[in-house]
Order: structure tokens, then sequence, then C-alpha cells
């Protein structure tokens, strides 16, 4: 995996998908967990995204970026278990405070909207080439500005992680205790940020001013290095997942 990007280079039918259809697929799974707000039927959008990561051979990668939303998670049971305004229906109690089931029906409702919002987008992500997306939604008439933006962002977590590693390495040759207890590596990770931020913001200038010694900001038209790809069955797939919406608004305005 490039370190400047969360893209898995793989082989599967998932990273042959044209990335707006990916795009598309994100903005209509999240979008039908508001549509029909059932537990059940939301279980069934994450059951497809996560066959889509599993079809993709990503689904190990993307266990750490649901690792990392499990307090999130557990925050939402919490309050929603035990604060929620509509609890009426006691489930247990723990001293003076009581787990009510409204709010565990509530909580479960977030909890798998995170659910398929973290799993969507990391079918996204880790089955897409940051390039190759933003090259596709140029060519369909998005501003290379926003899709430099984009691409930034995109880049920009990986981008933090190896420069943090570069860092820690440099200052752990020169003597630094970045390792050990809990105590010992809180004490490290504050010396760090300030390094991190100031090498990142160094690094953006650099990038803006080679972009616009390229050109970057003329009024021309841009050209591509790379020959348009051509994505069979994307029309189709894109006619399916907007009927599979369609279907949601009307099944949501005649239920």
């Amino acid at each position: 995996m490039n370190t400047m990007t969360l893209y898995v280079e793989k082989d599967s039918p998932v990273h042959r998908l044209d990335p707006l259809v990916k795009l598309l697929y994100v903005f209509a799974s999240i979008a039908l967990t508001y549509i029909l707000p059932e537990p059940l039927f939301i279980a069934g959008v994450l059951f497809v995204t996560l066959l889509l990561l599993v079809v993709g051979k990503v689904f190990r990668n993307s266990l750490p970026i649901l690792t990392l939303s499990m307090f999130l998670i557990f925050s939402l049971v919490i309050v929603q278990g035990f604060f929620h305004p509509d609890n009426v229906t006691e489930l247990f109690s723990i001293g003076p405070l009581v787990f009510y089931e409204e709010g565990l029906y509530v909580a479960l409702v977030l909890v798998l909207r995170v659910l398929v919002m973290i799993g969507s987008f990391s079918v996204l992500i880790l089955t897409t080439s940051p390039d190759e997306m933003v090259e596709r939604l140029i060519k369909k008439g998005m501003s290379p500005r926003i899709g430099h933006v984009i691409l930034s962002v995109l880049q920009l977590i990986p981008q933090m992680r190896a420069t943090t590693s570069k860092i820690t390495d440099a200052q752990r040759s020169r003597g630094m205790e970045t390792e050990g207890s809990m105590l010992t590596r809180i004490k490290a990770f504050f010396p760090l940020m300030g390094p991190v931020v100031l090498n990142s913001l160094n690094e953006t200038k650099e990038r803006s001013i080679a972009l616009e010694m390229r050109g970057f900001g003329s009024s021309t038209k841009k050209t591509f290095l790379n020959e348009e790809k051509q994505y069979p069955y994307n029309k189709l797939l894109a006619g399916i997942i907007i009927a599979i919406v369609i279907l949601g608004i009307v099944w949501r305005v005649m239920a």
C-alpha cells in the first residue's frame, strides 16, 4: 500500500468498479439508513457493505477504522440507553441509573448508521486510487482546484502518519524515550506534535509552489496523463443504486 494513501492495491471486482459508482453507493447507502430507519433494513445495508469489503479483499484493512469507532459506539449506547428523553420501559438498573429499552432501540439505529457510514467510506477509500477518483470527477466537470482539495484531504492522514514515524525515529536517535509505559508515551507525544504540524504546513506550501510553477492556476483547458478507462456495466450499476433509493423513498411515503 502506498504510504501516502489508504488505498490498498488489489485485483478484485470492487477495485475494477468506476470510482463514481462507488461514490454514488456511499451517498445512497447513507441516505437509505435515514429514508428507512428500521434496524433490520439498516442491518441489510451494512451486510451489503461488509460483503463489498470482503469481495474487495480489504475487510482486514478496514478493521482498524472500525476499531477506532468503538468508543463512539459505546458512548452512543450509554447516553441513549440511560438518558434518552423518550425512555419509559426499564431494561435493567445499575444503582440509581436505569437503562431503558427505548434508548437501546435508538442507540441500535445510530450504531448501525455509524457502521454503514464507516463501512461504505472504507469501500470507497480502500479500493479506489485517489488519483483515479479525482481525475474522474474533474473529467465530469468538477473544478481542478476542488479536486486538489479532495486529494489533499485523502492524503492528509497517511501523510501525517508517515511524517510522525520519521520524526519519532529522529527523536529516538537523539535519546528521547518514546516507548514504555503509557505515561512515557504521553510525555513523548506532545513534543512530537510541533514538528509534525510545522512539517505538514511546510509540505503544503511547497506543494502549492510546485503546482503554480507547473501552471495549475492557468485558465487553459487541462489535459490528462492517463487515458480514460472503460468501466463495464457502469450505467447499469448506477441505475440499480438510484432505483433502490427511489424505491426506498416510495416505500417510506406509502408506509
